[in-house]
């Protein structure tokens, strides 16, 4: 699955989702069902900026559109995911 994440320049909560990622990744064993993160650095459009600035880190599933904000935990991932 592709799930996108907004993330900015020196963000530690951003590092903390990519971690929360990771582990999930780790956990899975079928490599189908792992996440693929494209990271968005949402200071490089307006738009995003003023949709993301005060929320990130937020991840965003490509396949329906639903967000899961920060703060988020692996259990709360794997339930957003489902």
């Amino acid at each position: 699955m592709k799930v996108i994440l907004f993330t900015g320049p020196n963000c530690s909560l951003c590092d903390l989702a990519i971690d929360i990622v990771g582990q999930f990744n780790a956990d899975v064993m079928n490599i189908s069902s792992q996440i693929e993160l494209q990271k968005t650095n949402i200071r490089e459009s307006a738009d995003l900026y003023h949709l993301y600035a005060a929320r990130i880190p937020v991840l965003k599933r490509t396949d329906a559109d639903d967000e899961l904000g920060w703060p988020f935990t692996l259990e709360s991932l794997v339930e957003f995911l489902k």
